[in-house]
């Protein structure tokens, strides 16, 4: 009896409440509520942290956004490469620059939602330093980076599987953005769209309750959330407008791909010059000082210019002065280090290029075409698609924020038509092709985390029979009878691989008993390396047409084999389990 008591006296408190969360849905979901609560309350205390510092650096009152300020005096003006200079040894002091920092999209698709803690207060500092001193860039970036982190903390903890904490991660995330916005359903779909990268059946029910959980925190602690005023619409969109939504859709997706390139090409262009990492923030404040200048409506992230430029009409001249200073001053600070995203710069570019958009229709017909409150939110929309690449997430913050349901056809028209335009001519969101940028070759948070796991120095079988190339074909039928192996390994005189034969090759007719193994191979079979990994295994097994392969160190020294059965077998296996996490079984 006392055999059967060991497990139990080892089920501390800690391992009862871990098999809790793992063999219980509920248990999980509440889980995911305390998940969803902590990414509330980081999220607001991360927003009043950027937001104190604007304060205090711009000599900002507490009502009054950065970017509603109508001019900028050159004292504040200064505060742009001050805030370079404070990033740069923030940086420099944490070493930031030394290694690759992973966010939640990366963790997700290739680490299985193992994130760092460390890393991501780092992330989230410099998100703050960056948006406090009035670079534009967004806090959704440093949103996002905590919630996950935090969520990732929280189920390496509790010893949760790789794809409950793929979930988790997604929670954290989407909570962190529905209490920025005010919005669950848009917390949710970015979860499921930009973290977790599918609609998983598991996934539902605790990823919605993390982003309810989320807003409430942020509600109940007074946090205002970044509420877009829409212009009221009573009248449904006519049939014949949604063409030219469409079309709207359609430049926005031009403008993004633009926009992400532009991005691309000046952080390329730094590294090009010479132009040391810790100096490029500096550099780029001080190229934010003129287009700040210009435009005050450019810096941060754009709450307050997004808010009165829907609520107050404006020219079309000032319109197209504040989109291109906009989209000038995003790239020069993502271009030169500053650190956050496009999230909600794309918001407000988008209602600009809607206002200009049904101006020039306007212009071309000669009368009012398309209501331009209405134009400036499916430019929203769009553009953000375009950008970020989460359509329904786009289409549910405009529903929740703006309260207008009556665009939605012509909404989610043109947020369709952006992603496709953007998936068929440039195949990437901006944060998928900034890590395409490092050499990664993900496009979405889909895990294929497993994909790199399974190596062929994990699966290779190391006993190997081998024999070398100088052996007569009487020495081999002595050692391997016919029927014994499948595959010998042939190597030189130094013992390095040089080809595979199978033994009918040598025990065929014909063959002279002194002929040496080394000539009876006709073609040498390309060797697998040690880090190769399954889908780069199966393509050198389709490329050569061989049942067994030979896994060989850089140096040509034999590991192992493989046969492609078995790759084919642990494949198969895995795609399974993926499916059964998918649908939560």
């Amino acid at each position: 009896m006392s055999g059967f008591q060991l497990p139990y006296r080892a089920l501390t408190p800690i391992a009862w409440i871990r098999r809790r969360f793992r063999a219980s849905e509920l248990w999980f979901v509440g889980l995911a509520v305390a998940i969803g609560a902590a990414s509330g309350l980081l999220t607001v205390v991360l927003g009043s942290i950027a937001r104190g510092l604007q304060a205090l650096s711009f000599g900002l009152p507490a009502h009054i956004r950065l970017s509603a300020v109508e001019r900028l005096s050159p004292v504040q003006l200064a505060m742009l490469p001050l805030g370079g200079i404070v990033l740069a040894l923030f940086s420099l002091a944490v070493r930031a620059r030394k290694r690759t920092l992973v966010d939640a999209v990366e963790a997700n698709a290739l680490h299985g939602g193992r994130m760092s803690v460390i890393d991501s207060l780092i992330i989230a500092v410099q998100t703050a330093i960056s948006n406090g001193f009035g670079a534009s860039v967004g806090l959704e970036a440093g949103y996002a980076q905590l919630g996950s982190a935090a969520a990732s903390a929280t189920g390496l903890a509790l010893g949760t599987r790789r794809g409950d904490l793929r979930i988790l991660v997604g929670a954290g995330a989407g909570a962190s953005i529905a209490a920025a916005f005010g919005a669950p359903l848009a917390g949710a779909f970015y979860a499921f769209e930009i973290v977790i990268g599918a609609y998983t059946p598991s996934a539902i029910a605790p990823v919605a309750a993390a982003a309810l959980a989320g807003t409430l925190v942020a509600h109940l602690l007074g946090a205002p959330p970044y509420a877009v005023e829409a212009v009221n619409s009573s009248i449904a969109v006519p049939g014949d407008h949604y063409i030219l939504y469409s079309l709207l859709g359609a430049v926005c997706a031009v403008i993004a791909i633009i926009l992400m390139r532009a991005v691309a090409a000046v952080e390329a262009g730094t590294r090009r010059v010479g132009l040391p990492s810790w100096a490029r923030p500096p550099i780029g404040g001080l190229l934010m000082v003129p287009i700040a200048a210009l435009s005050p409506q450019v810096l941060s992230a754009g709450h307050g210019a997004l808010g009165a430029d829907l609520a107050i009409g404006a020219s079309l001249t000032f319109i197209a002065v504040v989109l291109v200073a906009k989209a000038m001053a995003s790239i020069v600070s993502l271009g030169f280090g500053f650190r956050g995203g496009l999230f909600f710069a794309s918001l407000f570019i988008g209602t600009l290029v809607g206002h200009l958009f049904a101006g020039v229709v306007q212009l071309i017909a000669g009368y009012q075409v398309l209501p331009s409150g209405d134009a400036s939110l499916v430019g929203m929309a769009a553009m953000a698609v375009a950008i970020i690449g989460a359509p329904l997430t786009m289409a549910m913050l405009v529903f929740e924020t703006t309260k207008s349901f009556l665009l939605t056809g012509a909404v989610l028209a043109a947020s369709l038509i952006a992603s496709t335009i953007v998936r068929e001519m440039f195949g990437y969101s901006f944060s998928t092709w900034r890590l395409h940028l490092r050499g990664e070759t993900i496009k979405s948070a889909r895990d294929v985390g497993w994909v790199r796991l399974l190596t062929a120095g994990r699966m290779m079988r190391r006993e190997v029979q081998a024999i070398p190339a100088a052996a007569t074909a009487s020495e081999f039928r002595h050692r391997f009878p016919l029927g014994a192996v499948s595959r010998v390994v042939v190597t030189d005189p130094t013992g390095d691989y040089a080809g595979i034969i199978a033994p009918s090759m040598v025990y065929a007719e014909g063959v002279g008993a002194d002929a040496a193994v080394g000539t009876l191979i006709k073609t040498a079979l390309p060797p697998l390396a040690p880090e190769d990994n399954i889908i780069e295994i199966m393509a050198k097994f389709d490329a050569s047409q061989a049942d067994e392969l030979v896994l060989v160190e850089h140096d040509g020294v034999v590991l192992g084999t493989l046969s492609e059965k078995f790759v084919r077998k642990r494949y198969a296996e895995e795609l399974e389990k993926a499916q059964r996490d998918l649908f939560g079984e």
